[in-house]
């Protein structure tokens, strides 16, 4: 078989050549003995050099690899343009998708941070102000699922035990922020919050073993100063906000030590649902314990904050605003993340607190010394050094 291949090929090798000989010995007589001695030649070649027998079987084998091949790159060229579809749409370099988040990260962060102090200072009453504004987040949720705008998640014993401990540190961190706003100024507490990478290095150092380079402890020095230094002329200065503050910091710390394993686990459950999850869980644990440390006083501070405000509609107005901003803060922060390096959110975080810092003092018209000044500049100085130290010892 493999002899009558060969012979097959070779005669339709050499059949145009042939043909050619005799068509040019044709036309032109003086040229037969030369084109006799061409086919002459190429005779003696093919003998020498035979041409290489080709099995049915290898002929098979070729004809599936050209095609294999043929249907690789078409499959490469649909991965890239379903990559390139799937990106975020940039122009000229700039991410305006992410861009947006951030605006929006900041535009709520710092509305928030006025409607929640405005309410606290007509109704000092934080245990049942932060309840509501995390009811308000769960609310939100709900109408979201239910009108398919987001996916529900699918939830199962292991994941709402795993969530346990990440929402009750959430609860200690938000009640006790609340309750520092309460008792001092916007600006001040979120000076004594840049001091949370303090509580970082303590925390992991102790329960992780965690180690840090020299650049990470030596970024701790003007955060302490800085927070020092702000503290020594701050008019609103209170020892129970303060506390507020510092136990807020510890439970932002410890959550997000429990929230790195779950992040890493759950990974079916995207950052919006991961936080409505969080927020139910929290709500339930806060809501019984805020009613048992100030449910006798609230009825009376309700009657007083309503006559403050106007009437009972306006409050209710300012209570849902709050609690809606506060999620939609949060919601857009972990979408922000989704789309950029732990460098380029730290930075934000720190640059949204000074954005924050500045606002509140702008809107609520408080003195603010140039050593406030000087201390708020050196510790957001710091937790951005703290920030860049731990992402260069990761690389």
């Amino acid at each position: 078989m493999k002899t009558n291949v060969t012979t097959r090929v070779r005669g339709a090798a050499s059949r145009p050549v042939k043909a050619a000989s005799q068509a040019r010995t044709r036309s032109s007589p003086l040229s037969a003995n030369a084109a006799a001695a061409g086919v002459a030649a190429r005779a003696v070649f093919s003998r020498s050099h035979p041409l290489p027998t080709l099995s049915s079987s290898s002929l098979a084998c070729t004809t599936t690899s050209v095609v294999t091949r043929q249907q690789q790159r078409r499959s490469s060229d649909v991965r890239t343009s379903a990559s390139s579809s799937a990106s975020p749409s940039t122009s000229s370099g700039v991410n305006w998708k992410l861009v947006s988040y951030f605006a929006l990260w900041y535009a709520f962060n710092i509305v928030f941070n006025i409607l929640n102090k405005s309410t606290l200072n007509i109704f000092p009453k934080p245990w049942l102000l932060s309840t509501i504004q995390l009811g308000a987040g769960v609310l939100w949720m709900s109408g979201m699922w239910l009108l398919r705008l987001q996916p529900v998640p699918k939830v199962s014993k292991k994941l709402i035990i795993n969530l346990a401990p990440v929402a009750l540190f959430h609860t200690i961190a938000h009640v006790s922020a609340c309750v520092s706003f309460s008792k001092m100024a916007v600006s001040f507490t979120h000076v004594i919050k840049a001091a949370e990478p303090v509580f970082s290095v303590i925390l992991t150092s102790v329960f992780m073993g965690e180690s840090f380079s020299s650049m990470t402890y030596l970024s701790l020095v003007p955060i302490v100063a800085g927070c020092s230094l702000a503290a020594m002329k701050e008019i609103s200065f209170a020892w129970g906000g303060l506390n507020g503050a510092l136990i807020s910091n510890l439970g932002s710390v410890l959550r997000n030590v429990f929230s790195k394993k779950l992040l890493n686990e759950f990974t079916y459950i995207d950052g919006i649902n991961m936080y409505a999850l969080i927020s139910i869980i929290s709500l339930c644990y806060l809501a019984p314990v805020a009613f048992f440390v100030e449910g006798s006083t609230w009825a009376a501070g309700w009657t007083t904050a309503a006559q403050a405000a106007g009437s009972n509609a306006k409050f209710i107005q300012l209570l849902a605003a709050g609690g809606v901003f506060y999620h939609l803060y949060n919601q857009v922060s972990y979408q922000a993340l989704t789309g950029i390096s732990p460098l380029t959110f730290s930075v934000g975080n720190t640059m949204k607190r000074v954005a924050v810092i500045v606002s509140s003092v702008l809107f609520f018209k408080n003195y603010v010394s140039p050593l406030n000044w000087v201390g708020t500049g050196l510790a957001c100085l710091g937790a951005y050094l703290y920030s860049n130290s731990k992402i260069k010892k990761s690389k």
